[in-house]
């Protein structure tokens, strides 16, 4: 049996309707919905009442429109393609001024939002006082406006605070026009779960807390359910004795007559290098990695570990957000280095 990765789409569903209930949801589906899949992932979304979708990806924006025509489709990143995003009915975002200023002829029949640059110092424009001058001059159909909170999950970095109070200052200078807005969204899933849903806005944009991860260790356990399970097979059972070695140049060198369990996964699948510093599941118990190739991995196990035996790299106890705080890589991480091609892809279905 091949490596398997499973995609819980019913869950997915589930920690999305749980959001949704209780206010509205941007839902970020950039990178293939994270790595899950446009297709499964809008499904549970939709489900949940969600009807408004952001990427980074025009690409994806026509297939979220495709989808339906009703819902909110809000591309995160500037885009030149104007016929297209008035096609479809994408709105797009004006990074900064200079962009404004060069095509501000060609969004004039498209939906737009302006973005506020904020600490993350990525797209957005750099003062309030410009963002009002584009407001003021009224040449556009501005529909919404948002920031992006760079370090609303580090929980004891000040800047996030800094961050808000610059926020809270754009909200002040443009206070004339909110109410004629449809949408005002600053808050990520480590924001939104902090501060709830904060006054004057209308959506959070969350992106990881709906693919069922915590974006902070802090929070407990049963706020996100995983979506998501990685696991492979014991293919064989080695005896490495003392003093000798295992895998390319070395890699393991035993300090003691020690049993290997070869396992038919590896980097190769888009397991993360330093995941292979922490340890694995099998027969629900934990096991240390000895050795990340490319098509194997080597456990250290004992005589409760035979041939067949399923070992799991990711499930309900070995989650994703758990190596994250470990220093394995984020979230996002994690999932985007997945390659489904690789995998036995086993998906548990919506149900009716």
């Amino acid at each position: 049996m091949a490596a398997t990765l499973t995609l819980n789409q019913q869950r997915l569903y589930e920690q999305a309707r749980s959001l949704q209930d209780n206010q509205n949801v941007l839902v970020v589906m950039k990178n293939n919905a994270y790595n899950f899949g446009m297709s499964l992932a809008y499904e549970a979304f939709y489900k949940a009442g969600i009807r408004s979708f952001a990427t980074t990806n025009l690409d994806e924006a026509i297939w979220l429109r495709a989808q339906h025509s009703e819902t909110v489709i809000v591309l995160l990143d500037p885009s030149t393609e104007f016929d297209l995003l008035k096609k479809h009915d994408i709105t797009l975002t004006i990074p900064n001024m200079a962009f404004y200023k060069m095509y501000k002829e060609q969004c004039e029949t498209i939906k737009v939002h302006l973005v506020f640059k904020n600490l993350l110092n990525r797209f957005g424009f750099d003062t309030a006082e410009e963002m009002k001058a584009v407001l003021d001059e009224g040449a556009l159909t501005i529909t919404g406006i948002w920031t992006h909170f760079a370090f609303a999950d580090e929980l004891e970095d000040d800047r996030y605070t800094i961050e808000k109070e610059n926020w809270q200052y754009v909200l002040s200078v443009l206070s004339p026009y909110l109410d004629a807005l449809t949408m005002i969204h600053a808050q990520n899933s480590a924001s939104f779960l902090r501060d709830g849903l904060f006054d004057q806005h209308t959506h959070i944009r969350v992106g990881v807390i709906a693919y069922g991860t915590r974006p902070y260790y802090e929070l407990p356990e049963s706020l996100a359910r995983q979506t998501i399970e990685v696991s492979a097979t014991v293919k064989d059972v080695v005896t490495v004795p003392k003093g000798e070695s295992a895998g390319y140049s070395a890699a393991f060198v035993a300090e003691e007559d020690t049993r290997l369990a070869i396992c038919d996964i590896g980097y190769g699948n888009g397991i993360l290098r330093t995941r292979s510093k922490h340890e694995v599941m099998i027969n629900d118990q934990i096991y240390p990695i000895a050795v990340l190739m490319m098509s194997h991995m080597m456990v250290k196990i004992d005589e409760q570990v035979s041939i067949g035996d399923q070992v799991f790299l990711y499930n309900d106890t070995l989650r994703l957000d758990y190596f994250t705080q470990k220093g394995v890589g984020a979230f996002s991480e994690q999932m985007a280095g997945l390659n489904q091609n690789t995998f036995a892809v086993k998906t548990i279905r919506l149900s009716s």
